[in-house]
């Protein structure tokens, strides 16, 4: 499921905006994004294995600093970028989708694919989290058959002059590109969600969670030295929403685009229904703790109405708004709340028995990471510093209003 997760829209739908900045040196923005990754996840892992919870992350902050305001809020926070990326990811479906229409065809089907794909796996999650693990398996298995045939044949033809460091823009900017390539890693943490549905969480969450971003890592560098070792990075650009289906043109024509987008269709289905899992024990966690309405925890089919609930969030702001600048937002802040739970992580250490030098280096590479992704945002709109304030004010007074003014009773916790 992580690698489900992580191999959806972002490999798909921002390979092409990396390329924008770090040019054809993305895979070095790749290696250096999953080594933060990588950090982070020996971190959440170690805090899974000792802390075993649908709640993931919610769970982590919890046992490090409590149930309060301060908790509730970050809690709030992770929700709502979990929402923007589902939102993200089906557009990014929708936009693959309607390349098989007719030219011509009505602008009203894009809305139709982004809600449609929505409520599919709203229904196929109700089914519970066996079908979802399943659907898993086959659709990673298909799509990474796929996309691997696609790097070694790339790499077999491609010409190494278009991988010259000569190529290669300033240093500064293939860090800039973290901003945009580590949100294609961010999925790996809804393996941290999985727990309670693992039968020894103490030894295979940890194991899954780095082996997942080893493998992804992986993949990445190896799709980028078959994209960009086969087409300019002009073209690449050019062809941004669709860049790996423009790569296997000259290796496969066009048998090679459509098989390559139909990939992106499952990609994108695939991310859409880990993350709908992970965001349902999110939900779920926080209902049980007071710090979101009881509604969200109540039991529906094999599930919970949490679930039902995050979809229509989903479906809604997928059809209102444009996520590009939100979905960077959503980044940033899903890099803010790792940090601050591996700060966290460094108060119970004792209790994980993690190695406090290794937390203290995922805490630092998410900050600057953090910092790094905030820098290139803010260079492009000056408006993203009141969006990311604003995003903060929500999660604040949301976790407010349910806590003071419906006067919501937080169940004390035991410790673990």
């Amino acid at each position: 499921m992580g690698i489900g997760a992580m191999v959806g829209a972002g490999i798909f739908a921002l390979l092409g905006e990396a390329s924008a900045i770090a040019g054809s040196a993305v895979y070095i923005s790749f290696i250096v994004g999953g080594i933060v990754a990588l950090s982070s996840a020996y971190s959440l892992g170690k805090l899974g294995a000792t802390f075993p919870s649908s709640g993931g992350i919610i769970e982590y902050l919890s046992q490090s600093y409590g149930i309060g305001f301060f908790t509730g809020t970050m809690s709030i926070m992770l929700y709502f970028s979990a929402i923007v990326s589902l939102s993200l990811i089906a557009k990014a479906f929708s936009n693959y989708a309607v390349t098989f229409l007719p030219s011509g065809a009505s602008p009203l089907w894009r809305p139709v694919f982004s809600a449609g794909i929505i409520v599919l796996f709203v229904v196929i999650n109700l089914e519970g989290a066996r079908d979802v693990a399943v659907l898993e398996r086959l659709t990673v298995g298909l799509k990474f058959v796929v996309l691997c045939c696609l790097s070694v044949a790339g790499i077999l033809v491609m010409n190494p002059d278009l991988l010259a460091p000569s190529h290669y823009p300033a240093s500064s900017h293939i860090l800039y590109s973290l901003a945009v390539t580590f949100f294609a890693f961010e999925g790996f943490r809804v393996i941290t969600n999985t727990a309670e549905d693992m039968p020894d969480p103490s030894t295979t969450l940890p194991k899954a969670m780095m082996a997942s971003v080893i493998f992804v890592m992986l993949l990445y560098v190896a799709i980028s030295f078959s994209v960009f070792g086969n087409l300019p990075v002009d073209k690449v650009i050019e062809a941004r929403d669709f860049a790996l289906a423009q790569a296997a043109l000259p290796v496969f024509g066009h048998v090679g685009f459509t098989v390559v987008t139909i990939t992106a269709l499952i990609a994108t289905a695939s991310a859409i229904n880990a993350n709908l899992y992970a965001v349902t024990n999110v939900t779920y966690q926080l209902a049980k703790e007071g710090e979101l309405p009881q509604v969200f925890g109540v039991p529906i089919a094999h599930s919970r109405e949490g679930l039902v609930i995050s979809g229509i969030l989903v479906i809604v702001l997928s059809l209102l708004f444009d996520l590009t600048e939100i979905a960077e937002i959503g980044a940033i802040t899903v890099l803010f709340v790792h940090a601050i739970t591996h700060i966290g992580h460094l108060k119970i250490i004792t209790r994980t028995g993690a190695s406090f030098f290794l937390v203290l280096i995922a805490t630092i590479l998410c900050l600057a990471a953090m910092v790094l992704a905030l820098v290139y945002v803010t260079g492009k709109s000056s408006q993203v510093g009141l969006i990311l304030l604003g995003f903060l004010c929500i999660a604040g007074i949301t976790e407010f209003f349910l806590q003071k003014i419906y006067k919501r009773e937080v169940k004390p916790r035991i410790p673990g």
